[in-house]
């Protein structure tokens, strides 16, 4: 009886002398997080249209969270179509399936940008019926447009030199790291190599190598707003709750893009530590319960 009282009490004391340091280090948690959502619900009630665009556009890393799900679709029906374009992308990144009723709305937006970020959000939640049916529109010229950048981007896709030009996968302008995936492809015409680091960043989400997430907290400092921004949504990818502290220099950065990534990869690091808390829990609850029937 003394033995299995022993096995039972020394966890028990171990746990309550890490107690407060577990609350304390919570309560910061809480605080980095509030302040994060705070970010985030100002961007969205911005008067600024550039506000609302990024910081909406920031809320697709957040997955399976209702707050982000709701901010994302009622801007869905925001009167300037660039906000339109991100909610849309945003819901896209999120998985979010309850919301493809409404993207398909989207897709009888009178601004094609918008139609087009539908479309895309829509084939990556695997309705593809209702993309396919876009994308035919715009390659037969069923549908059209005078927008200039969705003329720009028509014209490269049939273009394969110059779709060779503007770097690997399936284009750099077109992977959807902070929402810039043109204005990445603009800036590496200025022979600027910040965009390929980029998406370098992005592919790196899910490296377990150590040195690539030391990797990602250095490029979060780059003097080019690109690289920071695609780091932090890598470091998001990553879920590793352990870079949450390396991420929150992030709410003080210069560009809007790259505090918002910094608010919503806090946010949803934040989620991720408190799933690993409950489970350790659990699993010490279950050791000295499987300890005391000893």
């Amino acid at each position: 009886m003394n033995r299995a009282f022993r096995w039972l009490t020394i966890p028990c004391l171990a746990w309550a002398a890490l107690l407060p340091l577990c609350m304390h280090a919570a309560n910061d948690r809480e605080a980095g997080t509030q302040k994060a959502w705070d970010m985030l619900d100002t961007a969205a009630a911005s008067r600024k249209t550039g506000e609302r665009a990024d910081g909406i556009r920031a809320l697709g890393l957040l997955r399976n969270d209702v707050h982000a799900r709701n901010l994302a679709r009622h801007a869905l029906d925001d009167p300037k179509p660039e906000v339109r374009v991100r909610a849309a992308t945003a819901l896209g990144l999120m998985r979010s399936t309850e919301s493809i009723p409404w993207l398909r709305k989207l897709l009888s937006d009178k601004k094609l940008p918008v139609v087009m970020a539908a479309a895309h959000a829509l084939r990556d939640l695997k309705d593809e019926s209702s993309a396919y049916a876009i994308y035919f529109d715009v390659l037969t010229g069923a549908r059209k447009s005078n927008d200039g950048l969705i003329a720009q981007q028509l014209e490269t896709l049939h273009n394969p030199k110059e779709l060779a030009k503007i770097g690997f996968s399936e284009g750099i302008g077109f992977v959807p790291f902070a929402g810039i995936g043109w204005e990445a492809y603009r800036t590496m015409h200025k022979k600027d190599p910040s965009p390929v680091r980029a998406v370098a960043a992005s592919f790196l989400a899910h490296d377990p190598d150590p040195a690539t997430a030391a990797a990602l907290v250095k490029a979060t400092h780059d003097k080019n707003w690109i690289v920071p921004a695609a780091a932090i949504e890598a470091i998001a990818e990553s879920e590793d709750p352990s870079l949450e502290p390396k991420v929150e220099p992030g709410f003080a950065d210069r560009n809007a893009r790259v505090r918002y990534a910094a608010a919503a990869a806090v946010i949803r690091l934040s989620s991720v530590a408190d799933g690993h808390r409950e489970k350790e829990q659990e699993a010490d609850q279950s050791d000295a319960a499987h300890s005391s029937g000893k």
